[in-house]
């Protein structure tokens, strides 16, 4: 089997868009300066609030590429 990391970026060219994603849903949560805080300094609340919503948010799209661009 395959020694692999689940947070290895599968699309090298995703990290960027990734990190932009990152920072425009903790700006989304009234997060201020999410890219320059330590993210050690944050309670796991905060970090989990924000992969939450980006994983939303990705399904979401996702969801409408499927659909043909289309909402419901």
């Amino acid at each position: 089997m395959a020694n692999t990391n689940s947070n290895d970026v599968l699309v090298s060219s995703a990290r960027n868009a990734l990190e932009q994603l990152k920072f425009e849903t903790a700006a989304e949560l009234g997060i201020p300066n999410y890219n320059q805080q330590y993210k050690g300094d944050l309670p796991s609340r905060v970090n989990g609030s924000v992969g939450g919503y980006m994983v939303k948010k990705m399904i979401a799209l996702a969801e409408q590429q499927l659909n043909g661009g289309t909402t419901r």
